[in-house]
């Protein structure tokens, strides 16, 4: 920590997209030209190409594109069947999106609690969600566990209980995508799980695009036909109700040379997240993995007493350093979602960290100097 400080209040980014494309260069300028040279905008070669390498990286079997990743949920849950009396339990600690797709499809989610230390979906509150639903008439068929902030949740404890209560399991990997659990990276856990390429995930690309990773060839062939208005021999033959989502061709483009370079930044993400660590601990609330688990480091989220949060993004922000807050109201407390089941004993956890968190600049450029630089500034304003 002894390199020199860069001057104060000079603004740095949150996420650094820019740095990431100075460094892919002519690569991605070559491989958009290379698209608008045979104008197949749609369905072009690269998004099968993607679609493979993407399988590939994380050991599943099949990789779907798709417009987003909030698509990418709603289409296995339409794959699913999945509708009108039935119930999905989801974390009340994430975006909107994970519980958002189930109203969309016709079902009702029913949210749980987190592990404290994870921020994700807590499994014994996973059995008493079962339970509540049950209660309200409705038949539990679906969870959807968040890997927050780039972290693996429980998937093991998670699957026995979806075992044990007849759930499908849709993982919502979509600020999480390169991480692994117990030596096997996300994509190749649950039957379905879906990401996202939104420019800020990790993995992101330069507009929307999502995509369903599975070993389920008749979940492929499904999601496939959903995909693009249930087409079957072709799309003027509609053999289900499906949608438009289709990953376009030049973010698959674009994508594909992204891929390239990400297990080296995944490799940054983790020595800026250790310097972190080594930074601040002590003077706030720091995140921890578990051991077995490999986070990707979509965000950089500390916890604080609830009186130092506002304080601290304030200074921070005087000296040209952004901070976020992730979620600062938890989805049973926003006004679309009040009316769907809470857990019967509450989700007093989600409702603690949502007081409570702050998320730090993260990005696999964020360089030493610039580090120093946040840290500094945090210790400052938190031991004065």
């Amino acid at each position: 920590m002894n390199q020199p400080v860069r001057a104060p209040g000079i603004p740095i980014p949150f996420i650094d997209l820019a740095a990431q494309r100075r460094r892919l260069g002519r690569a991605v300028d070559d491989a958009i030209a290379r698209v608008n040279d045979h104008c197949q905008f749609i369905g072009g070669p690269e998004v099968a190409q993607f679609e493979a390498d993407l399988a590939r990286f994380c050991g599943a079997r099949y990789a779907v594109g798709c417009a987003s990743g909030t698509d990418a949920l709603l289409l296995v849950l339409m794959a699913r069947g999945i509708g009108p009396g039935d119930a999905v339990i989801c974390p009340a600690f994430t975006f909107c999106a994970t519980a958002e797709v189930v109203v969309l499809a016709g079902a009702t989610p029913v949210f749980a609690d987190v592990i404290e230390d994870t921020f994700n979906l807590d499994a014994a509150s996973v059995k008493r969600a079962v339970l509540t639903a049950r209660r309200h008439g409705l038949k539990p068929k679906a969870v959807i566990p968040v890997d927050l902030f780039g972290l693996p949740a429980d998937h093991d404890a998670i699957a026995e209980v979806a075992k044990a209560e007849g759930l499908y399991v849709l993982d919502d990997a979509a600020q999480s995508f390169g991480a692994t659990y117990m030596g096997r990276k996300l994509g190749a856990l649950a039957p379905a799980t879906a990401t996202s390429f939104f420019p800020a995930k990790p993995l992101g690309c330069y507009g929307d695009g999502g995509a369903v990773l599975t070993d389920d060839e008749e979940l492929v062939s499904l999601l496939k036909s959903l995909r693009v208005h249930g087409q079957g021999a072709d799309k003027y033959d509609n053999v289900r109700i499906g949608m438009t989502s289709r990953l376009d061709t030049i973010q698959a483009a674009v994508l594909i040379e992204k891929l390239k370079i990400f297990p080296d930044e995944i490799e940054a993400r983790e020595r800026i997240a250790r310097r972190y660590a080594q930074g601040l601990d002590g003077v706030a609330g720091i995140p921890s993995v578990p051991d077995g688990l490999t986070s990707v480091w979509a965000q950089y989220t500390i916890r604080l007493k609830p009186s130092l949060r506002d304080g601290l993004a304030l200074k921070l922000k005087a000296e040209g350093i952004p901070t976020a807050v992730y979620y600062p109201k938890p989805l049973h407390r926003l006004e679309a979602y009040k009316r769907f089941p809470v857990v019967d004993n509450g989700i007093p956890v989600t409702d603690r960290l949502a007081g409570e968190v702050i998320s730090l600049p993260m990005h696999p450029y964020l360089d030493a100097p610039t580090q120093d630089r946040v840290i500094q500034a945090v210790r400052a304003a938190l031991i004065s």
